[in-house]
């Protein structure tokens, strides 16, 4: 059986970094304040903090708790996660922070909102197909 590499106490584990990430995004999309999510929670703002730098480990009845508050399947947390990506993410964040720059902005959280608010997934796809057109041109 293949040893798992422990991760020091000083620089969080890149799983705990992707859940801490999908939690922000989840948040950010749905225009909920790291205030609102810690109320529903029972913790601190900075708590919710701590779990979204990845900083502080998620207990499995904890994620459990936001998946619902959230809106999301459990699984939602480690969609597009490996151990090979894991460990790509967090070199990549210590190079360059153009996705995390990208995710964090208003325009983005706008437009995925707007997106989601497309009930019908056909006029969803069209959307995206005609959004990817009007990228290249």
């Amino acid at each position: 059986m293949p040893r798992v590499k422990k991760h020091s106490s000083e620089n969080p584990n890149p799983i705990d970094i992707h859940v801490g990430t999908r939690i922000r995004m989840q948040r950010n999309i749905l225009g909920m304040s790291q205030e609102k999510l810690a109320e529903s929670l029972g913790v601190t703002f900075q708590q919710v903090q701590k779990y979204e730098n990845g900083t502080n480990r998620v207990s499995a009845s904890r994620l459990h708790d936001m998946s619902k508050i959230l809106g999301v399947d459990i699984s939602y947390f480690f969609d597009k996660i490996t151990p090979a990506s894991a460990m790509l993410r967090v070199a990549e964040k210590t190079t360059n922070d153009e996705l995390g720059d990208i995710l964090e902005r208003r325009e983005t959280i706008h437009l995925l909102r707007a997106y989601y608010a497309i009930k019908d997934e056909a006029v969803r796809k069209k959307f995206l197909d005609m959004l990817k057109t009007l990228a290249t041109a």
